[in-house]
Order: C-alpha cells, then sequence, then structure tokens
C-alpha cells in the first residue's frame, strides 16, 4: 500500500479554502499513484476554531465542505479531519473516505485540557476505537492526543494507526514526539503514521516534521518542517528529512508565525519602529526573511537622548536587510507634551512620565502610519523585558504582532549571531553595545534589570516551570533578585493582558497558556 502523508497549511475559518486545498491534494495524490492519503486534524476548519464551533452555521458549513471531499474521493481513500455533530453534541473527529463514501467516523477519544489546549469547552469525547479494514489491511484511526495516551485507538489488531494532528510547536517538541511514536509503534507492533499540519494561527506555529515508525518504532520517513509537502511511503518507508537545529528551528517558528499572520490577515505590508537596537534588528530581520524586503517600512525615531550610534547602525541594518528607513524626530512633539503638562507637573521632578512619553510618541507615530497606509506595527519588545514589565503600556507596547514576545534577550543574541552566519545583516556594534532604551542620559537596562543571564534564568524557572522562590534560590540564585524579579513579574500582567499577540515558542509563553489573575494578593515569594 502506497500512503501520501498531506503536511498542509489550512486557514482557520477558511473553509471553501480549505477544502479546495485538500481536494487539490487529493488530486495530486491520485497522480502520484497512492493508495490512501491523510490529512491534519480540523484540516477543514482549521486548528484551533475556539469559539467559531459555537456558531450552528459554521458547523453547517464545515460538514457541507466534507462532502465536496468526499465527492473528489473517486478511486482513493482520505482521511480527514473536521468537526462532527451529534445531536446537541459537537466532537473532533476524522472522517475516513473511499472511493465517493465514507466507511467510519472516529470521534477523538482523548480531548487535551491544558498548556494551550481546551476542547473540552468544545468538544465531546469519543469513547470507542475506530478500526477500518482498507486493501485488506487493518488501520486503527486517531486523533493527536490519543496517540499521546495509553489507551484509546489500540484494539483491533490493526497493522497501521493513523494519527492526524494539530500539534503546536514549542523547543525540543520534535524530540517528544519521536519518543512517543517510537514507543507506541513498539507497543502494538503497527505502522505508526503521524500527520502534523504546518503553519502559524494566532500565536501558535505548526511546525509540520510528518512521520512514519515501523512496527519495531525506528523511523522510517520524515517530512520537512513548516513547509507544505507530500510525502508518500510504502511499507519499506520514504524519504528521512533531517531536522532543524534548534537556532535554525526557532526562526523558521518566527518566519512562519509573522508571515502567516500577515498574510492569512491580509495586511499589505509591516512596519516597525527601529532604534538601533538589537531587538528591532532582529525583528526587522524576521520581517524581511518572511515577507520580502519590499514589504517591510522603518521609521527611526531620535529624540536629544538618540546616540549618533543608533542611527548609524539602523542605517546599517536597513541597508544590508535592502528595506527603506524614513526618520520622524521626535523633539518638538515632545517638547510640545512637556509645554502642555507644565501646569500639572509644576514642582514635579523629572521620572518615568517623561520617559514613556517618549515611548508613547512613537507608539502613535507607528499607528498613524499603519492607519493611513494600512501596515501592520510590528512591536519589538521581547520576553524578558514584558516577564518584567520593563516596556511601555501605549508606547513601544503599541503593535498589532509581536514578534519576539516569546524569546528572552538572551536567547536574542544566539538568533542574531545565527542568522549572520548566512549573511552579516545585524552588525557588531549593535551586539556588543549595551542595551539601552534611550530615554533619558546614560541610561541602561541593567540600572533596572539583574543581568540578563540571571534574569533569563529567572523568568524561565517561574514562568515555564513553576518553580517556587525557595526552589531556585536553591539553586544558587540570589535571593534579592529571585524576589524582586518575582514582584515585576506579578506586578506587570495587567500590562501584558493588554499586550499584541505574539509567536509562542516555549512550552508556557505569555498568551493562551498563561492565565495570572490581574487581581491577585497571592505572593510567590
Amino acid at each position: 500500500m502506497k500512503i501520501a502523508l498531506a503536511q498542509i497549511n489550512p486557514t482557520v475559518g477558511d473553509l471553501e479554502g480549505n477544502a479546495k486545498k485538500i481536494i487539490e491534494y487529493i488530486g495530486e495524490a491520485k497522480k502520484q499513484g497512492t493508495d490512501l492519503v491523510v490529512f491534519p486534524e480540523l484540516a477543514v476548519t482549521g486548528y484551533p476554531p475556539e469559539d467559531l464551533v459555537l456558531k450552528p452555521q459554521f458547523i453547517i458549513d464545515n460538514l457541507s465542505a466534507l462532502k465536496e471531499i468526499v465527492k473528489a474521493s473517486k478511486g482513493i481513500g482520505v482521511y480527514v479531519g473536521f468537526v462532527d455533530k451529534k445531536g446537541s453534541d459537537l466532537y473532533n473527529a476524522g472522517a475516513f473516505i473511499n472511493n465517493e463514501k465514507i466507511i467510519e467516523t472516529y470521534h477523538k477519544n482523548n480531548l487535551p485540557n491544558y498548556s494551550v489546549f481546551d476542547e473540552k469547552r468544545y468538544f465531546k469525547e469519543g469513547t470507542k476505537a475506530s478500526v477500518v479494514s482498507f486493501k485488506g489491511v487493518k488501520i486503527s484511526l486517531g486523533i493527536c492526543e490519543d496517540i499521546w495516551a495509553e489507551k484509546g485507538q489500540y484494539k483491533g489488531g490493526a497493522k497501521i494507526i493513523l494519527n492526524i494532528n494539530a500539534s503546536p510547536y514549542h523547543v525540543g517538541k520534535m524530540g517528544e514526539r519521536e519518543i512517543v511514536l517510537s514507543k507506541r509503534a513498539k507497543a502494538t507492533k503497527a505502522h505508526v503514521v503521524y500527520v502534523n499540519m504546518v503553519g502559524g494561527q494566532d500565536e501558535l506555529v505548526f511546525d509540520g516534521g510528518s512521520m512514519v515508525f515501523n512496527s519495531k518504532g525506528k523511523l522510517i520517513a520524515s517530512a520537512s518542517q513548516y513547509k507544505e509537502e507530500l510525502l508518500i511511503i510504502d511499507e519499506k518507508g520514504g524519504k528521512i528529512t533531517p531536522k532543524l537545529e534548534q537556532s535554525a528551528e526557532i526562526y523558521e517558528a518566527l518566519i512562519t508565525g509573522v508571515r502567516d499572520y500577515v498574510e492569512k490577515n491580509k495586511f499589505g505590508g509591516v512596519i516597525i519602529g527601529i532604534s538601533g537596537g538589537i531587538d528591532s534588528a532582529l525583528t526587522a530581520a524576521i520581517a524581511c526573511d518572511a515577507l520580502g524586503s519590499s514589504r517591510i517600512h522603518t521609521i527611526f525615531m531620535p529624540s536629544e537622548y538618540t546616540a549618533k550610534q543608533s542611527l548609524d547602525d539602523s542605517r546599517s541594518v536597513t541597508n544590508n536587510l535592502g528595506i527603506k528607513m524614513d526618520t520622524i524626530p521626535i523633539n518638538g512633539i515632545f517638547s510640545q507634551y512637556l509645554s502642555t503638562l507644565a501646569p500639572n507637573f509644576r514642582g514635579k521632578p523629572a521620572n518615568i512620565a517623561e520617559e514613556n512619553l517618549q515611548a508613547r510618541i512613537r507608539g502613535n507615530i507607528l499607528m498613524a502610519l499603519s492607519n493611513k497606509f494600512g501596515w501592520l506595527v510590528l512591536n519589538t519588545g521581547n520576553k524578558s523585558e514584558t516577564s518584567t514589565g520593563y516596556c511601555t503600556l501605549y508606547g513601544d507596547m503599541a503593535g498589532g504582532f509581536s514578534v519576539l514576545k516569546d524569546i528572552p534577550k538572551t536567547l536574542i543574541y544566539k538568533l542574531v549571531n545565527w542568522r549572520d552566519r548566512k549573511k552579516t545583516v545585524i552588525p557588531r556594534s549593535i551586539i556588543n553595545r549595551p542595551p539601552t532604551a534611550e530615554l533619558k542620559p546614560n541610561q541602561l537596562d541593567q540600572d533596572t534589570l539583574p543581568p540578563y543571564e540571571v534574569l533569563d534564568r529567572i523568568i524561565k524557572a517561574y514562568v515555564e516551570e513553576n518553580k517556587s522562590a525557595k526552589q531556585m534560590t536553591a539553586k544558587g540564585l540570589n535571593k534579592a533578585v529571585v524576589s524582586k524579579v518575582i514582584s515585576m513579574i506579578d506586578r506587570s500582567e495587567y500590562k501584558r493582558r493588554q499586550s499584541a499577540p505574539g509567536t509562542r515558542i516555549s512550552p508556557r509563553a505569555f498568551g493562551k497558556d498563561w492565565r495570572l489573575p490581574i487581581t491577585n494578593r497571592y505572593k510567590s515569594l
């Protein structure tokens, strides 16, 4: 038997477009002489459809799209994900189709309800395993979480397990999948065919990497990461695509997140406030790699505190990337603000209010240009800053998409060094310069924050691993520094709740899988 793994990039809610793509891949699978083509979880609706599934007409339209797919299945088997409805219950389902007829519908037995998943909000769990006989071979049907569970889809002596997925990326996820799939193949003595989707959906990125393991738990075929692909296999396997190294894997996730957020939401281009710092430089490089230089617009907005190096470095980055940079000084606007507020500020020394005014002026300029030209503002803040609140609400936090939202500062340096291996884009003067917001004379980030090597270690422990202060200090971290950082993280939740979405690359990012109460008196110290 020849099987095609259709690793596709659906768009949530684009039922007609998704069905058309599925039908095109069915046609290509037929041309390749395959017997069966397998698509990702909820390929008809896109994943995750979230509250769209609460709209009755959406469910009806999803079933209508499935009917069109069934019509296209003449002479071939198809296994595809959709939303099924029985009475008032909705199911995350897979339709096994053969020659224009649905011969089995499987309802996902194990619904994830952790991290970024909340499927129990929408779906009812299936209660039965489904085994079909196709071309004389018993095939067990499953969906995503079913392969991770110890029960559910392995009954009936099946020789092949089809597992369709919408498995989002985070660092290390590919290795976790390989371990589980190999283990299941050995335990069931069946071939495991694992099909994942690709593409970006708001904060989530799906990295593909579809795989096949034989009954001995050996990898015998694998698809590319982050690319649509039709992977053809037979009983011997198929091509094996090498995995990306970690920096390349993360960088591709960021490219995918930006590209699909812009493309799927139909923005013509993007605009970035470029400062001469490493964060805005990396954001510009990622955007350029995702969308092409002609769709990237950058604005340099100097104040009296802006060093000449910042201008020179910004020009170097934009010239290296081949993107346009305009300059809009903010001194005049800042002076007008101070003059207007002088009666109210009288008798008060300058403080963070004057600093944040500059950030908010820049945010207003970017949003004005966004409105005028239809460009999406890309936020340049990183995880280290948003964790601790070292950012200005309605200022440098302004934007429609936050490219580096889940990237700590120490990782930014690694990504920049990796990107510059191909071609130097970000000069060493930016990399070697101590980070500064340039909102007052001689300002450095580490006047306010611990060294980033220490800060990022605390953020990872507290945010991603739920470690307590006591556990962190037991690992050698300074108690006072830990307490300060945890307090900053907790106090900044009201800011983060108003921040733009951004690509998730860690096991726990701010957004879908972080739900700290804003009003909260518990102290994790």
